[in-house]
């Protein structure tokens, strides 16, 4: 993995974390959910035109990948639901690398060597160390685990199964258009439908937060896309979830949730397996 690389993924792991910071902060998990997924869709469309229509080899990819990202976004509302931002978030990011790791070996044919294998480990054990940090003292919630741990296999297989459509697409920018207009039809619709006459009066008083946090969804995944056309999928998934520490500090700042040295030390190692993947490229 190039150091250009590395950093897309970091920047998207960023704004990953602020756009599920900000849809956490907004109570009603399905309004968040509907302006952010709603947002994406307009976003998708408007960039359709400049990023080209994706090659027929991508299609059935795009299809796929729509449908497990709305199971996606349903976990995921319910995570937030029934946990804090600071057990859910980790648990559903830091299950992800390892499955990608062995779905893209069997899959992309993408087996790490052992330099990139020790750098994924030792991610994986510092995302671990975050999730574990953020259940301490309480009595474990088994619905919120449960539910963030189906987020985290749901974000497994799409990660897959993005890296190879945007491979056969031709263009990233017109691969993440599409996908974007795609998946975040559902969501609203479903909205639409719960709400009948009260759609808009319910979207209204979070609009400009919930498009705020599309844009950063659409700028988090895009990059990452375009990462997974230039190098494999394990590493990037690793670093990609990086994205747990922001969400930490973010926990910290905003939501007052304490950081503490056990997230120092996770901070480390994943900065430490961070250094081991990009020694590996």
């Amino acid at each position: 993995m190039t150091p250009e690389v590395a950093a897309a993924v970091l920047l998207a792991a960023v704004t990953h974390a602020c756009w599920n910071a900000l849809a956490h902060r907004i109570e009603d998990k399905l309004v968040g959910f509907t302006l952010i997924a709603g947002g994406g869709a307009l976003i998708g469309v408007a960039l359709a035109p400049f990023g080209g229509f994706p090659a027929a080899a991508a299609w059935p990819y795009l299809i796929v990948s729509g449908v497990i990202h709305v199971v996606y976004f349903a976990l995921l509302m319910k995570s937030f639901r029934l946990g804090d931002f600071g057990q859910a978030y980790p648990i559903a990011r830091g299950t992800a690398p390892l499955l990608v790791t062995v779905l893209a070996a069997v899959f992309a044919h993408e087996v790490p060597n052992a330099w990139a294998a020790a750098g994924i480990a030792l991610s994986c054990t510092g995302l671990t160390g975050v999730a574990l940090w953020g259940m301490r003292g309480r009595r474990p919630n088994w619905p919120a685990i449960g539910a963030a741990l189906a987020t985290g296999v749901s974000i497994a297989a799409y990660t897959v199964v993005d890296g190879l459509g945007v491979r056969a697409s031709g263009s990233s920018l017109g691969y993440i258009a599409w996908l974007t207009a795609i998946e975040g039809l559902a969501v609203p619709a479903y909205a639409l439908h719960r709400w009948r006459g009260q759609f808009i009066p319910k979207l209204r008083p979070f609009a400009a937060v919930g498009f705020l946090g599309a844009a950063l969804s659409v700028t988090a995944y895009g990059l990452v896309l375009w990462a997974q056309t230039r190098a494999d999928l394990a590493p990037i998934a690793a670093l990609r979830e990086s994205s747990i520490i922001v969400g930490a500090a973010i926990g910290t700042v905003f939501f007052k949730e304490r950081f503490g040295a056990p997230r120092i030390a996770a901070a480390a190692l994943l900065v430490a397996g961070i250094g081991l993947m990009l020694r590996a490229g």
